[in-house]
Formats: C-alpha cells, structure tokens, sequence
C-alpha cells in the first residue's frame, strides 16, 4: 500500500516528539535523524515494535504526555506474561469513538438500533469501545459485558435488542442458547458485529443462520486503541481500516521485508494520531494481506483481508507448519463436520501423536465421518491424526475467546 504525503508528515510529526519527551521510544529512535525521512522507503528501514518491547516499558514507559492529559489507561491481558499498559487522552478516547462509529455505519447502524454489548468491561479495551461507538452513533446501547447467559437472553428478548456486538464464541453460544430454548420468534436481531478472535467461514454460516443476522468482523488490538480500527462491510471481501488514523504495512514475519499487495504476511501499524502511547511499525503477529483496487461497496478506505491467523497461534507437527485457518478450511468442506473443533497434540512413546475432536451434524455416523476426516486432514494438511467424533455441543463453549488448539508436548 501506498504511502500518502500526508501520512508520512503525521509519522514525522508523531517521531519528533517522542524524541523530545522522556519515554520508551526517545530511546528507541535516539539514532534516527527524522529530517532525512524523506519517503516510504526511508520509513521502512526504521526498526520494529515488539509486544516485548511493551512489556519492558511496563508500567507506564510507553506514556508520551504529561499525566495531567492522561483521562483513562487500558491493559492487555497479561495472560503470557507481563501486562501492556495503553494510557489514552482526551483526544485518543474521542477518535476512538469516532472510529467506532464509523465501523457502525458501515455495518449499516442507525441511531434506532439498539445495540447489545457482551464483551468485557474494565481494563480490556472492548466493552468500552463498543458502547462509546454506539453512543455517539445515538443509538441505544445495553452494557451487558459477559457471562450469564440467561439474563443476556431476557434483555435480548425484553428490549428487543436488534445488533449483538461479541467474540465469535460466545455468539455460538447464544445463537445454540436461543435454538435450546425455541424462543427464536421473540429474537429481534439484525446484525451482529463479531470480534476479538477468528473465525471460519462454516462457524460464521452456523451463527448467521441460527441468529437469522447480517454479520460484520470488526477489527482492533489493545495496543492501537482497541476494536474499531476496521471492520467488514456488506461484500464481505475484507475489512475497511482507517489511514488518516493508523498506516499498515504486510511483512514477511521472519525477514520483516515489506511484501507487495496481495501476499500474505503480518500485519504492522503505525499510529498516527495517536497521544498517549503512539506506536512506530508495531509489529502485532496477525497474518494477512493487502487487497488492493476498489471495494464494491463504494467506500474508499483501503483493506486488508479477513485475518488466517497469527504467527504465534502456529504449531508444528512432524515438519508441517500447522494454522487454525488450515483445519477450519479442511474441516468446511466436510458436510458432516459441524464448526467446534479441538486439536489436541501430545508426545506419546516417543513420536508426535495428534486428536482431532469435531462435532458431527446430524444424521452421520461417527464411525465412517472419523475416516473422512482422517482422509481429508491427512490430503490437505500432510498429517495423520486420530480423529474423534463427538456430539454437537459436547466441545466446550466460552463467553470470551474459545482455544482449540492445545499443544501438551512441553
């Protein structure tokens, strides 16, 4: 992707006064002579962020403002180690939210739609960021955040909730929830604006047609505001993001060379606006590409396409290099196999031994859909693996992200 001029001054800009203040990045960037930045050539030699890099400034390194502009910070989970702390100002919150809303429109949102929010509030980025989005859209929002399923489903119901804002997981979960219960007559749904984690083509299928909704990805990370820095529209051929708020390179994850348009790779951004905590050529693991020409929707924000995976999601077994994308894709094409699957590897008698746990549709044996799912892994993948059938709902669900792969080998 190209450039723009103005896009290259806003990094200058943005460079010139980390390099003036005490943080993390006047350091970084001590040896670099911002007036000799003269093009998108010379802004691709300048070094990546690491997530590790983040958690060195911990806790508040990162800060490039006075305290006194610092109104709210937000955390990762910290959940493989220590934590990243975002501080955000006035002005970080409030192009926040104008994002947001722009994601909302896009998906089609009016100020009439009442707009039901599961995902987490507090230190997490999303529960917020769904609801400031909707509220300066106008529309009418309940900050449900997650968990307890059975008074989601009386709000739903009682204040005929008409967009559904949640990870994939927990849409499955309600959707199933709602087919249980047969109270699909009193669901008012339209849309639902699904984030936080991936999800595959047949998983997506399942939630439209039991939700009866238009779904939308909405994109983000904690690190570069939060959900909302892009979303799908109605072509579902990739996610619109903002350029005059952050710019997105595609590199080669393990020689970081910039790829052309249309070769997969991952995904890098630069802040551009950003206060609290700007970011240069972040680095932020999610594998993509660049999809290049004009949308059919009309909408002249460039794309990147729905996320394959991230680089450390990746596994390997007995050579192969293994993605999630990879056995959800394998997995589409097989009619008896529902969207919940788990991918179990273990190191038994001295060799790799892989379980592959799906949930069956209805009206097929386990016994003759086990060989076909051995079949097609072993013919699109290049591994055998021990495949186990299951009934549908027997695979775990979750009201946050849902893991399904587990690598027991260490």
């Amino acid at each position: 992707m190209k450039m723009s001029e103005s896009q290259l001054e806003l990094i200058k800009a943005v460079m010139r006064k980390l390099k003036s203040v005490p943080c993390f990045y006047r350091e970084k960037l001590k040896e670099i002579d911002v007036e000799a930045i003269r093009s998108q050539e010379d802004f691709e030699k300048l070094p990546f962020t690491w997530k590790g890099d983040l958690r060195d400034a911990y806790p508040l390194g990162l800060q490039s403002v006075p305290d006194e502009d610092v109104i709210r910070i937000h955390s990762s989970s910290g959940t493989t180690g220590t934590p990243v702390i975002i501080p955000y100002t006035r002005k970080d919150v409030e192009d926040w939210a104008v994002m947001f809303e722009r994601c909302y429109r896009m998906a089609g949102l009016t100020p009439l739609d009442r707009v039901q929010v599961t995902p987490g509030y507090g230190l997490w980025t999303a529960g917020i960021g769904f609801q400031n989005g909707a509220e300066r859209l106008g529309a009418m929002v309940i900050p449900m955040g997650p968990g307890n399923t059975d008074k989601q489903l009386q709000m739903m119901m009682d204040l005929k909730s008409t967009v559904l804002c949640a990870t994939s997981s927990y849409a499955l979960l309600l959707a199933e929830e709602i087919a249980k219960r047969g109270i699909g007559d009193k669901i008012h749904l339209k849309k639902g604006i699904i984030g936080s984690e991936r999800w595959g083509e047949k998983m997506r299928r399942r939630i439209a047609a039991e939700l009866g909704v238009s779904l939308y990805d909405i994109y983000g990370l904690t690190e570069v505001y939060g959900p909302g820095i892009g979303i799908s529209c109605d072509y579902e051929c990739g996610m619109h993001y903002w350029d005059d708020y952050i710019y997105c390179e595609i590199v080669n994850p393990k020689t970081g060379e910039v790829l052309p348009d249309g070769e997969i790779g991952e995904l890098v951004i630069t802040t551009l606006q950003k206060e609290g905590a700007p970011l240069i050529r972040y680095r932020t693991h999610d594998l993509t590409r660049m999809i290049s020409g004009e949308c059919a929707c009309g909408s002249k924000y460039p794309r990147i396409d729905t996320l394959i995976g991230r680089t450390d999601d990746m596994v390997k077994v007995k050579g192969v290099n293994i993605f999630p994308s990879q056995i959800e894709e394998a997995l589409s094409g097989i009619p008896c196999c529902s969207s919940e699957y788990q991918f179990m590897i273990d190191h038994m008698n001295g060799k790799d031994e892989c379980r592959l746990f799906v949930e069956l549709n209805a009206g097929f044996t386990k016994a003759e859909a086990a060989k076909e799912i051995q079949h097609v892994f072993k013919s699109k993948i290049g591994i055998t693996v021990i495949a186990v059938p299951v009934d549908i709902g027997e695979l775990p669900r979750s009201e946050k992200k849902t893991r399904r792969i587990f690598d027991n080998r260490y």
